[in-house]
């Protein structure tokens, strides 16, 4: 076979970030163009693969082959499958005769399988990561091994917060390449005919999967969604639609039920498959409310909706540890969004300096990567305090705060008095 460009993509979102890029030209070289798709929901027996969303037809032709991670593994997981390394030579060999010779691999988040895991199968070609969300800003999520990271020659990435640079995989000396926003939207416009059929709603409520990711339980996760629900519905939209994660239970759509009904509002339910950026081409909806989900910062940057957050300080709180992937974008979302109450109270957070928040809480996430971060962490924190975006603990480690001083020793107790001297003293 000639030589592939071998694409991997999990989310319809990532397969039109690489449709972008393909129309802007970041990928010239000659020979067959592969998409590698995997499904990584828990039960990906029952959930939908990104190349059966009604959207990926409109992507389809970018590609010379499209072959599914999943059946080439089956019956493992590509969340958790990792050759073992006697197998890698092997496994390696049977993957280039299905595929080809590479001479490039495009993978999103390279710290984790599947992606990692394609690393160490494909070798001796370079490798593209394309960022697939809010995640890029934060540090790379674990270290990766030489191997690995020596063959990175580039980050492609929407440019979702002006202003900010992506942290990721800069500790490797990786140069970060935004694709422009006309690509990506017209790539949108396209998969978007797909969401036409679909009713139009005046909100768009973002679900996505915190409890399955040990965020918050599942309580708290349908009562968030609640308030979200109660918040547009009280600033008058009656028709609601909630678009649920493609990785999330199916429950969250049924208990969003009978609130819709208290309140009063029609709730349409987006298909999982269906991208929300193509629900936000389609229908332009003038509120967009989430928690911190990346599809908040595509509606307000390429499509200029309104949006609104619920919930991050929740989240901020309950991230753990510290170095969680998820903590930068729900601090982006924290600090750059408005914010919804219950009672329809739409509010601005206050003030900051966004670059370097984040700068400061990448510094903490990932220390001994990020060292020419401090100065910038350092100012930050001294200039605002470890509040709702740091944890004391991990300051006082890094020495960015003074620890509390030492509580005062105890009193010396008191020695008894004998009965003799209390006899004598009588």
């Amino acid at each position: 076979m000639p030589d592939v460009t071998l694409f991997y993509a999990s989310t319809l979102f990532g397969a039109m970030t690489l449709a972008a890029a393909i129309d802007e030209g970041r990928f010239p070289g000659g020979g067959d163009r592969v998409l590698l798709v995997s499904n990584n929901a828990a039960i990906p027996e029952i959930t939908p693969a990104l190349d059966e969303a009604p959207g990926f037809a409109a992507l389809r032709d970018r590609f010379d082959r499209v072959l599914s991670w999943n059946e080439i593994i089956a019956p493992l997981h590509p969340s958790d499958w990792r050759p073992r390394s006697i197998e890698t030579p092997m496994l390696g060999r049977m993957l280039r005769r299905l595929i080809g010779e590479p001479a490039e691999l495009v993978v999103e988040s390279i710290a984790v399988p599947p992606s990692r895991t394609l690393a160490g199968l494909v070798k001796d070609c370079p490798i593209t990561v394309y960022a697939d969300g809010l995640m890029s800003y934060g540090p790379t999520r674990d270290p990766l091994p030489r191997e690995i990271a020596g063959r990175i020659t580039r980050l492609l990435h929407l440019d979702l917060v002006p202003g900010l640079t992506p942290l990721l995989l800069a500790e490797h000396g990786v140069p970060a390449e935004a694709l422009t926003d006309t690509s990506f939207a017209r790539v949108v416009g396209r998969a978007a005919e797909a969401a036409e059929k679909a009713p139009r709603a005046e909100a768009v409520v973002l679900g996505q999967y915190l409890s399955a990711l040990g965020l918050v339980t599942a309580a708290e996760e349908a009562a968030l969604h609640e308030l979200m629900l109660r918040g547009v519905a009280a600033r008058g939209h009656r028709t609601v639609l909630f678009k649920p994660h493609p990785a999330a239970a199916r429950r969250h759509a049924r208990e969003l039920r009978p609130v819709a009904a208290e309140l009063g509002v029609d709730l349409l339910v987006a298909p999982a498959a269906t991208p929300a950026e193509a629900c936000f081409a389609a229908h332009r909806p003038a509120l967009v409310v989430g928690c911190f989900s990346t599809a908040l910062t595509t509606a307000r940057r390429l499509f200029g909706l309104p949006v609104a957050t619920t919930g991050t300080g929740l989240v901020l709180e309950r991230l753990t540890p510290y170095e969680n992937g998820n903590r930068i974008p729900a601090t982006i979302a924290d600090a750059a969004l408005p914010r919804l109450e219950a009672d329809g109270t739409l509010t601005e957070p206050p003030a900051a300096d966004l670059a370097a928040l984040v700068a400061a809480v990448g510094y903490c996430m990932r220390s001994a990567a990020h060292p020419g971060l401090r100065e910038t962490a350092a100012a930050y924190v001294a200039a605002h305090g470890p509040a709702r975006y740091f944890k004391r603990r991990r300051l006082e480690s890094l020495g960015l705060i003074d620890p509390p001083p030492p509580p005062p020793p105890p009193a010396p107790p008191e020695r008894p008095v004998s009965r003799l001297r209390r006899l004598l003293a009588r």
